[in-house]
């Protein structure tokens, strides 16, 4: 476990190093993660949220006062205490996505622990329990650190039309295998962890409400990421071994990126004081909806910053090839910035209507929310198809940086390649390169596949849609109106 906090990206790297974890990248393990070319970039973009950078909101969105101890936080590790800090939540992630233009992995985490702060309160009321105080007392330890928190819901789920105590393989959702005086031992794996290679910590929740016959899946507990028994398998992302090329050109966006992995628990031991939920059937699904509710929010935060900077390179690719002042190119830059600032007021709009839950954390309107992440599974595919038509069809054609770098043919690219006269060939190319790598490269992702599927498919933001429109309570409106008994 860590011991010393984190205040810098250069203290975040050499945290990592501290760790001892069983990393496989492409079939080999890796011994150092911080330094691997197909990681390192996913890692720059969780060191931004270390980093108060240029922008003068800043320090008031990266930061927050704990309620838990009265100290300075990262708000990735705060509990919202007013609907405020969830308006601040969805500015800070807007400002990170700028920064990055990919995510920046610690909101899955800091979702989670606003979901368990309400539920535990809840569970403790219901059932006597003591998870509350746990969870409080490893909150502060987090915030203290400073630690990067890996929120593990997603299980593999294997035959999905049966549930989890039906599944031929019962290690198709986490479970309790053993309970013992000093903790729990679990077995299983969590899919598709964003981030969680670069977490110091991973917390557990179950995937969706269990049943009586559930109760071993009914689970939540948090562990170091290099507890024994835990193995990380890295995912493989559209063009990712350009990373290993040495070709800074062709990634597109070099510096920054994300990643995902599937998480192995093979029998870890927690011990009873990290243990959140453990049996409590009747419990889980409000951690399920409440995480959602929190992580559907964070989407019209994260996901427009990162469109700020798509229809920056709508702008500039424009300009660049000489057609800026075209009204059509013009018409398509504005719908851009309807789509992305629509999904930006949903992200507010669920924030602003959040109320209290009895734990005294604050919650976000979940309709709100729900039609917030829905949006945010149709809109940046529609700003990735407009940012694409402007941009043409060298995003897609464009040769290599070793061909720029070729004395015989670098010529002909400078002279054939190149757009407005007073613009550097090279400068037109980089921005399309950063179009390729955000739209159908790894960038695409983070931004398109993780729009559609992160914090829940669009079917599941449906369900939760109908589920709280009350719509007995519009049929009363039409009555009233129409004078119908």
């Amino acid at each position: 476990m860590m011991r010393m906090r984190i205040d810098s990206p250069e203290a975040y790297f050499e945290s990592l190093r501290g760790l001892e974890r069983r990393i496989y990248v492409m079939g080999e393990r890796v011994e150092n993660p911080v330094d691997h070319p197909m990681i390192r970039p996913s890692m720059n973009a969780v060191a931004e949220t270390y980093d108060l950078g240029q922008e003068p909101e800043a320090e008031e969105l990266l930061f927050v006062k704990s309620h838990l101890t009265g100290e300075r936080v990262s708000r990735f590790t705060h509990i919202h205490q007013s609907t405020e800090d969830l308006v601040n939540k969805v500015l800070m992630q807007r400002l990170l996505g700028r920064r990055t233009s990919t995510c920046f992995q610690r909101c899955v985490g800091m979702d989670g622990i606003n979901a368990l702060y309400s539920v535990t309160y809840e569970c403790d009321q219901a059932c006597g329990t003591e998870y509350h105080d746990r969870l409080k007392e490893y909150i502060r330890y987090i915030q203290s650190e400073n630690l990067v928190v890996d929120g593990a819901m997603t299980d593999v789920k294997g035959d999905r039309s049966l549930r989890p105590a039906d599944q031929a393989d019962p290690d198709m959702f986490v479970r309790v295998v053993e309970r013992r005086s000093d903790g729990i031992v679990v077995r299983g794996a969590k899919a598709h962890q964003t981030g969680s290679i670069n977490s110091h910590e991973i917390l557990v929740m179950p995937t969706t409400a269990m049943r009586e016959n559930e109760a071993d899946y009914a689970v939540s507990f948090a562990v170091p990421a290099d507890a024994e028994g835990i193995t990380f398998i890295l995912g493989r992302q559209p063009s990712d071994t350009r990373k290993l090329e040495g070709s800074p050109l062709d990634v597109g966006n070099p510096r920054y990126g994300s990643q995902e992995a599937l998480v192995v628990f093979d029998d870890v031991f927690v011990p009873w004081e990290r243990v959140f939920m453990c049996g409590e059937h009747e419990q889980s699904g409000k951690v399920v909806e409440r995480f959602a509710a929190y992580h559907r929010q964070s989407y019209g935060g994260c996901k427009v910053g990162v469109g700020d900077v798509l229809v920056g390179a709508a702008q500039l690719a424009a300009f660049y090839a000489g057609v800026d002042r075209v009204s059509h190119v013009r018409d398509k830059i504005t719908e851009m910035i309807h789509l992305n600032e629509t999904l930006f007021s949903c992200g507010i709009a669920c924030s602003a209507r959040g109320e209290a839950t009895p734990s005294g954390c604050y919650l976000v309107d979940v309709l709100l929310a729900n039609i917030c992440k829905h949006n945010v599974t149709r809109f940046p595919f529609e700003i990735s198809r407009l940012l694409q038509d402007i941009a043409g069809g060298l995003v897609v054609t464009m040769p290599s940086q070793k061909d720029f770098e070729n004395p015989e043919v670098a010529p002909y690219l400078e002279k054939y390649l190149k757009g407005s006269a007073d613009i550097p060939t090279l400068d037109r190319v980089k921005v399309l390169k950063f179009i390729e790598n955000m739209t159908m490269g790894c960038g695409a992702a983070a931004y398109l596949t993780e729009s559609v599927h992160g914090a829940g498919s669009p079917q599941a933001q449906r369900i939760m849609i109908y589920r709280l429109a009350d719509l007995e309570e519009k049929v009363k409106y039409v009555k009233r109106l129409a004078d119908i008994d």
